[in-house]
């Protein structure tokens, strides 16, 4: 399984589609096989979730994305985690562990001034 975490600076983006790179997680059971770092291509409506679908993802763990984004992960059959914090690493040890849940952080605005934590 391939697992996108939103990074910056090695801790998990408070908004996926303005983070510096994607860790891609490569895992088998509850092991990670290896990771690779993919740096953000740009932030355009819609790009992002058909360019991660491309490299296989199938879960992507972030602090807070928008409602059309999580749509279409959704519809890609992604499993999108919202509201992760800390160290990339660990949050896919929770999610691999069973211990990760959504916690919401859906952004409504681009401005991300309301569920979003501010960002």
């Amino acid at each position: 399984m391939k697992i996108a975490v939103a990074c910056d600076a090695g801790k998990v983006s408070g908004h996926f589609g303005h983070c510096a790179s994607f860790e891609i997680f490569e895992t088998e059971g509850d092991h990670v096989l290896g990771v690779a770092t993919v740096p953000n291509p740009g932030h355009q409506p819609g790009f992002l979730p058909n360019f991660l679908n491309d490299r296989g993802v199938e879960a992507i763990i972030v602090g807070g994305m928008g409602a059309h984004a999580i749509s279409l992960f959704e519809s890609n059959g992604i499993e999108v985690l919202l509201g992760a914090e800390g160290p990339c690493a660990e949050a896919v040890g929770s999610y691999l562990a069973g211990t990760l849940e959504s916690r919401g952080s859906t952004c409504h605005e681009h401005q991300h001034h309301d569920d979003c934590g501010g960002h």
